[in-house]
């Protein structure tokens, strides 16, 4: 048995989980998200905890499911507490502007560049070089996360560029320490 698989996931109060076929549908204070679970791995609520067990010991079988059930945990914190990236932008007149829902990034290019959120994110900009990406879907937080950065990923000469807060660039040395290095 999986590890993960195997392990219970605990309904909070005000979470409500219903499952319907393969659909399972997690509502919370926070919002509602929807899963499809394949054939072979089954769902079910009992006692205000969600099982998910599997139908054989087949490998693809075997991987999903743990997937699936750390998946559905993923969904029942999203919709309880909700989840965060932040990213900062370094670089001399590197930042961030907000503009409605959108946000106007000034990270090098000619002209400011425009990011659109998606369905169920939120951006917001923290003085003008942090920016903070939230929503209720952990992929899709982290999937906005990777697109901003990579409108300018960090430099490894020189580490401008936008960056996960915390995230540690190890810069390269230049051509000149490589040149005197052979000499």
């Amino acid at each position: 048995m999986s590890r993960i698989g195997r392990m219970p996931i605990v309904i909070p109060k005000g979470v409500q989980v219903t499952i319907n076929g393969a659909q399972v549908t997690v509502k919370g204070p926070k919002g509602e998200l929807v899963h499809s679970v394949i054939p072979r791995i089954t769902v079910a609520v009992k006692e205000g905890h969600v099982i998910v067990a599997r139908a054989d010991d087949e490998r693809p079988t075997r991987a999903l499911h743990g997937l699936t059930r750390a998946l559905l945990n993923n969904m029942v914190v999203g919709v309880t507490q909700g989840y965060q990236k932040s990213l900062e932008i370094v670089g001399v007149g590197y930042r961030v502007q907000p503009s409605g829902k959108h946000l106007a990034l000034n990270v090098g290019f000619t002209h400011p560049v425009e990011v659109t959120p998606l369905p169920g994110i939120t951006l917001a900009a923290e003085g003008t070089n942090r920016i903070i990406i939230s929503g209720v879907d952990k992929q899709l937080v982290g999937q906005m996360a990777a697109t901003i950065r990579g409108m300018r990923p960090p430099d490894p000469y020189k580490g401008k560029g936008i960056r996960y807060v915390g995230e540690r660039i190890r810069l390269k040395a230049g051509k000149t320490a490589a040149g005197k290095a052979k000499a």
